[in-house]
């Protein structure tokens, strides 16, 4: 990852339909079932379909425990979620505003997914912090589509 393109994506073919992976992705008390950083502990706030502009909180664990705001930034039915990462109070003007994002293309045999962590929406500040995880964000994603993968196909 360089300083020109702070973005990240992984793609795969997931034998479902786009409708199924949507949901999933949609219902934010799920995250921690599909996250593959380890990261994600549980959802604040329940089971819901998410909807533009709609923010949800997560209890997450790197090490040492924290709690994330999302919101909802972007959103077409059984196409793409995306939603920013944002800190509270006087972290917002330091930390805050990676933008995760999950784009699904319908395909013959399945539907091809794509996530990419975009951190060119981080703080300035933050940002080459942030650009530090660049390695095991990645791996974490790869991780996740296999989960996504796992859940939506083993039914």
């Amino acid at each position: 990852m360089n300083r020109s393109s702070d973005r990240i994506s992984v793609q795969r073919l997931i034998h479902a339909p786009a409708s199924e992976i949507f949901d999933l992705l949609a219902d934010p008390a799920r995250h921690a079932e599909i996250d593959g950083s380890g990261w994600v502990r549980e959802s604040r706030g329940g089971s819901r379909r998410l909807a533009l502009g709609d923010r949800f909180g997560m209890n997450m664990d790197a090490g040492v425990g924290y709690s994330t705001l999302n919101q909802v930034v972007e959103l077409e039915e059984d196409g793409v979620i995306a939603w920013r990462t944002l800190a509270g109070g006087a972290l917002s003007k330091l930390v805050t505003g990676r933008t995760w994002r999950y784009q699904l293309e319908p395909r013959d045999e399945g539907t091809l997914v794509t996530e990419t962590w975009d951190i060119s929406t981080e703080r300035p500040l933050s940002r080459p912090f942030v650009r530090l995880l660049a390695s095991r964000t990645r791996r974490g994603m790869e991780a996740t589509l296999e989960r996504i993968e796992e859940l939506v196909t083993s039914a």
